[in-house]
Protein backbone atom coordinates (compact mmCIF):
# COMPACT_ATOMS: atom_id res chain seq x y z
CA UNK A 1 0.00 0.00 0.00
CA UNK A 2 1.18 3.68 -0.91
CA UNK A 3 1.83 6.29 1.89
CA UNK A 4 -0.91 8.43 -0.31
CA UNK A 5 -3.27 5.64 0.09
CA UNK A 6 -2.78 5.26 4.08
CA UNK A 7 -3.38 8.62 4.38
CA UNK A 8 -6.50 8.92 6.58
CA UNK A 9 -9.39 9.51 5.25
CA UNK A 10 -11.44 12.63 5.80
CA UNK A 11 -15.31 14.44 4.28
CA UNK A 12 -15.95 17.71 5.49
CA UNK A 13 -19.75 18.33 4.27
CA UNK A 14 -20.23 22.00 3.20
CA UNK A 15 -16.98 22.18 2.18
CA UNK A 16 -16.17 23.89 -1.13
CA UNK A 17 -16.73 27.48 0.47
CA UNK A 18 -16.88 29.55 3.48
CA UNK A 19 -15.28 27.71 6.62
CA UNK A 20 -15.68 24.21 5.20
CA UNK A 21 -13.22 25.35 2.60
CA UNK A 22 -10.53 26.11 5.16
CA UNK A 23 -11.33 23.15 7.23
CA UNK A 24 -10.44 21.01 4.14
CA UNK A 25 -7.35 23.01 3.32
CA UNK A 26 -6.15 22.40 7.15
CA UNK A 27 -7.26 18.58 7.11
CA UNK A 28 -5.01 18.41 3.59
CA UNK A 29 -2.40 19.88 4.70
CA UNK A 30 -2.19 17.55 7.52
CA UNK A 31 -2.11 14.60 5.46
CA UNK A 32 -5.49 13.47 4.92
CA UNK A 33 -7.15 12.67 1.85
CA UNK A 34 -10.02 14.70 1.62
CA UNK A 35 -13.70 14.06 0.29
CA UNK A 36 -15.52 17.68 -0.20
CA UNK A 37 -18.98 16.99 -0.05
CA UNK A 38 -21.09 19.90 -0.90
CA UNK A 39 -24.40 20.90 -2.64
CA UNK A 40 -22.28 22.89 -5.45
CA UNK A 41 -20.23 20.12 -7.10
CA UNK A 42 -18.95 22.62 -9.70
CA UNK A 43 -17.07 24.39 -6.29
CA UNK A 44 -16.43 21.32 -4.53
CA UNK A 45 -14.68 20.09 -8.33
CA UNK A 46 -12.79 23.39 -8.17
CA UNK A 47 -11.12 22.74 -4.72
CA UNK A 48 -10.79 19.20 -5.03
CA UNK A 49 -8.63 19.75 -8.27
CA UNK A 50 -6.37 22.56 -7.12
CA UNK A 51 -5.42 20.58 -3.53
CA UNK A 52 -4.98 17.26 -6.03
CA UNK A 53 -2.12 18.76 -7.60
CA UNK A 54 -0.11 19.58 -4.20
CA UNK A 55 -0.66 16.57 -2.17
CA UNK A 56 -2.83 13.39 -1.21
CA UNK A 57 -5.86 13.18 -2.99
CA UNK A 58 -9.01 15.44 -2.94
CA UNK A 59 -12.17 14.42 -4.72
CA UNK A 60 -15.42 16.18 -5.10
CA UNK A 61 -18.92 14.82 -3.66
CA UNK A 62 -22.24 16.60 -4.26
CA UNK A 63 -24.54 15.66 -1.83
CA UNK A 64 -27.31 17.52 -0.17
CA UNK A 65 -27.12 16.68 3.28
CA UNK A 66 -31.28 17.12 4.41
CA UNK A 67 -31.42 13.65 2.50
CA UNK A 68 -30.75 10.61 4.06
CA UNK A 69 -30.56 8.36 1.24
CA UNK A 70 -28.03 11.47 -0.50
CA UNK A 71 -25.97 11.18 3.36
CA UNK A 72 -25.74 6.95 2.65
CA UNK A 73 -24.70 7.40 -1.11
CA UNK A 74 -22.29 9.88 0.17
CA UNK A 75 -20.60 7.31 2.50
CA UNK A 76 -20.91 4.31 -0.29
CA UNK A 77 -19.33 6.47 -2.35
CA UNK A 78 -16.07 7.84 -0.38
CA UNK A 79 -15.69 4.33 1.11
CA UNK A 80 -15.46 2.96 -2.61
CA UNK A 81 -12.95 5.60 -3.59
CA UNK A 82 -10.96 5.71 -0.26
CA UNK A 83 -11.56 2.41 1.13
CA UNK A 84 -12.09 3.89 4.87
CA UNK A 85 -12.82 6.96 6.20
CA UNK A 86 -11.06 8.53 9.74
CA UNK A 87 -12.62 11.99 10.33
CA UNK A 88 -16.04 13.31 9.31
CA UNK A 89 -16.86 17.32 9.91
CA UNK A 90 -20.26 18.13 9.66
CA UNK A 91 -20.01 21.95 8.28
CA UNK A 92 -23.15 22.19 6.22
CA UNK A 93 -25.24 24.82 6.92
CA UNK A 94 -28.20 27.22 5.93
CA UNK A 95 -28.34 30.34 7.30
CA UNK A 96 -30.88 32.79 6.56
CA UNK A 97 -31.33 36.26 8.73
CA UNK A 98 -35.03 36.91 9.43
CA UNK A 99 -37.27 38.51 12.26
CA UNK A 100 -38.36 35.39 14.47
CA UNK A 101 -42.16 36.12 13.91
CA UNK A 102 -41.97 36.32 10.52
CA UNK A 103 -40.08 32.91 9.69
CA UNK A 104 -42.66 30.43 7.57
CA UNK A 105 -42.49 26.79 8.10
CA UNK A 106 -40.97 26.32 5.30
CA UNK A 107 -37.86 28.58 6.15
CA UNK A 108 -37.69 26.59 9.54
CA UNK A 109 -37.98 23.33 7.82
CA UNK A 110 -35.22 24.53 5.21
CA UNK A 111 -33.11 25.30 7.99
CA UNK A 112 -33.48 22.43 10.38
CA UNK A 113 -33.24 19.76 7.31
CA UNK A 114 -30.02 20.84 6.68
CA UNK A 115 -28.28 22.01 9.56
CA UNK A 116 -29.79 19.59 12.46
CA UNK A 117 -31.15 16.45 10.40
CA UNK A 118 -28.42 16.63 7.43
CA UNK A 119 -25.77 16.38 10.93
CA UNK A 120 -27.75 13.79 12.92
CA UNK A 121 -28.01 11.68 9.51
CA UNK A 122 -24.44 11.81 8.74
CA UNK A 123 -23.44 10.85 12.19
CA UNK A 124 -25.63 7.97 12.35
CA UNK A 125 -24.35 6.74 8.78
CA UNK A 126 -20.82 7.73 9.16
CA UNK A 127 -20.18 6.95 12.98
CA UNK A 128 -21.98 3.54 12.63
CA UNK A 129 -19.23 2.28 9.83
CA UNK A 130 -16.59 4.12 12.04
CA UNK A 131 -17.78 1.98 15.49
CA UNK A 132 -17.34 -1.21 13.46
CA UNK A 133 -13.96 -0.26 12.50
CA UNK A 134 -13.09 0.64 16.02
CA UNK A 135 -11.77 4.18 15.55
CA UNK A 136 -13.19 7.41 13.83
CA UNK A 137 -13.62 11.35 14.72
CA UNK A 138 -16.47 13.24 14.22
CA UNK A 139 -16.39 17.45 14.47
CA UNK A 140 -19.79 19.31 14.30
CA UNK A 141 -19.12 22.63 13.75
CA UNK A 142 -21.82 24.26 15.61
CA UNK A 143 -22.80 28.31 16.54
CA UNK A 144 -22.50 31.01 19.03
CA UNK A 145 -25.96 31.15 17.94
CA UNK A 146 -26.73 27.97 19.32
CA UNK A 147 -25.99 29.11 22.83
CA UNK A 148 -26.89 32.82 23.22
CA UNK A 149 -29.85 32.75 20.95
CA UNK A 150 -28.15 34.18 18.16
CA UNK A 151 -27.08 37.86 17.42
CA UNK A 152 -27.43 38.38 13.55
CA UNK A 153 -28.70 35.17 12.65
CA UNK A 154 -32.33 33.90 12.41
CA UNK A 155 -34.02 32.23 14.71
CA UNK A 156 -34.23 29.21 13.05
CA UNK A 157 -30.86 29.06 12.36
CA UNK A 158 -30.28 29.45 16.04
CA UNK A 159 -32.63 26.87 17.39
CA UNK A 160 -30.75 24.53 14.70
CA UNK A 161 -27.21 25.16 16.35
CA UNK A 162 -28.63 24.34 20.15
CA UNK A 163 -29.84 21.31 18.76
CA UNK A 164 -26.64 20.29 16.97
CA UNK A 165 -25.29 20.63 20.39
CA UNK A 166 -27.53 18.40 21.85
CA UNK A 167 -27.11 15.72 19.00
CA UNK A 168 -23.41 16.43 19.49
CA UNK A 169 -23.95 14.80 23.31
CA UNK A 170 -26.09 12.16 22.40
CA UNK A 171 -24.07 10.86 19.40
CA UNK A 172 -20.78 10.80 22.01
CA UNK A 173 -22.29 9.08 24.50
CA UNK A 174 -22.81 6.37 21.99
CA UNK A 175 -20.14 6.12 20.40
CA UNK A 176 -17.52 6.39 22.58
CA UNK A 177 -16.82 3.14 23.58
CA UNK A 178 -16.11 1.88 20.44
CA UNK A 179 -13.24 4.21 19.89
CA UNK A 180 -15.52 6.94 18.02
CA UNK A 181 -15.06 10.64 19.55
CA UNK A 182 -17.53 12.83 18.68
CA UNK A 183 -17.06 16.81 19.53
CA UNK A 184 -18.49 19.94 18.59
CA UNK A 185 -16.44 23.53 17.59
CA UNK A 186 -18.96 26.38 18.40
CA UNK A 187 -17.44 29.77 16.36
CA UNK A 188 -18.53 32.94 16.60
CA UNK A 189 -18.87 36.12 14.08
CA UNK A 190 -16.28 35.25 11.80
CA UNK A 191 -14.27 37.34 9.51
CA UNK A 192 -16.39 35.13 6.62
CA UNK A 193 -17.88 36.30 3.79
CA UNK A 194 -21.55 34.96 5.54
CA UNK A 195 -20.73 37.34 7.98
CA UNK A 196 -19.85 40.56 6.17
CA UNK A 197 -23.30 39.84 3.33
CA UNK A 198 -25.77 39.05 7.06
CA UNK A 199 -24.29 41.77 8.72
CA UNK A 200 -23.37 44.25 6.32
CA UNK A 201 -23.80 47.96 7.44
CA UNK A 202 -23.70 46.77 10.96
CA UNK A 203 -20.26 45.25 10.82
CA UNK A 204 -18.84 47.98 13.09
CA UNK A 205 -21.45 47.86 15.54
CA UNK A 206 -20.81 43.94 15.48
CA UNK A 207 -17.24 43.94 16.32
CA UNK A 208 -17.50 46.91 18.62
CA UNK A 209 -19.77 44.39 20.80
CA UNK A 210 -17.30 41.63 20.55
CA UNK A 211 -15.04 42.10 24.33
CA UNK A 212 -12.00 41.33 22.11
CA UNK A 213 -13.08 43.45 19.49
CA UNK A 214 -12.15 41.53 16.85
CA UNK A 215 -13.78 38.59 14.42
CA UNK A 216 -12.66 35.50 14.52
CA UNK A 217 -10.23 33.71 12.22
CA UNK A 218 -11.68 30.94 10.11
CA UNK A 219 -8.49 29.67 9.72
CA UNK A 220 -8.46 29.03 13.51
CA UNK A 221 -11.48 27.47 13.77
CA UNK A 222 -10.19 24.94 11.12
CA UNK A 223 -6.97 24.37 13.31
CA UNK A 224 -9.26 23.31 16.35
CA UNK A 225 -11.31 21.15 13.80
CA UNK A 226 -7.65 19.55 12.91
CA UNK A 227 -6.45 18.93 16.77
CA UNK A 228 -10.64 17.00 17.49
CA UNK A 229 -10.17 15.05 14.67
CA UNK A 230 -6.53 13.66 15.42
CA UNK A 231 -5.80 10.52 17.10
CA UNK A 232 -4.58 11.97 20.10
CA UNK A 233 -7.80 14.00 20.86
CA UNK A 234 -9.12 10.06 22.44
CA UNK A 235 -9.73 11.73 25.66
CA UNK A 236 -12.14 14.38 24.43
CA UNK A 237 -15.72 13.49 23.38
CA UNK A 238 -19.19 15.13 24.02
CA UNK A 239 -17.16 18.08 24.61
CA UNK A 240 -18.02 21.78 22.80
CA UNK A 241 -14.65 24.34 21.94
CA UNK A 242 -16.08 27.62 21.80
CA UNK A 243 -14.48 30.65 19.70
CA UNK A 244 -16.53 33.46 20.35
CA UNK A 245 -14.27 36.70 21.49
CA UNK A 246 -15.97 36.44 24.96
CA UNK A 247 -19.47 37.00 24.07
CA UNK A 248 -20.79 33.90 25.75
CA UNK A 249 -18.69 32.80 28.64
CA UNK A 250 -19.16 29.36 30.64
Amino acid sequence: MSAEASAPAAVVTGGATGLGREIVRRLHAGGHRVAVADISGQAASGLATELSAQGPEVRAYPVDVAEREAVEQLHAAVVADFGGIEVLVNNAARTQARPLLEITPDELDQVMRVNLNGTFYACQVFGAAMAEAGYGRIVNIASLAGQNGGTATGGHYASSKGAVLSATKVFARELAARGVTVNAVSPGPQDSPMVHELVGDGLDGLVAGIPVGRLGSMRFIAEMVALLASPDAASVTGACWDANGGLYLR
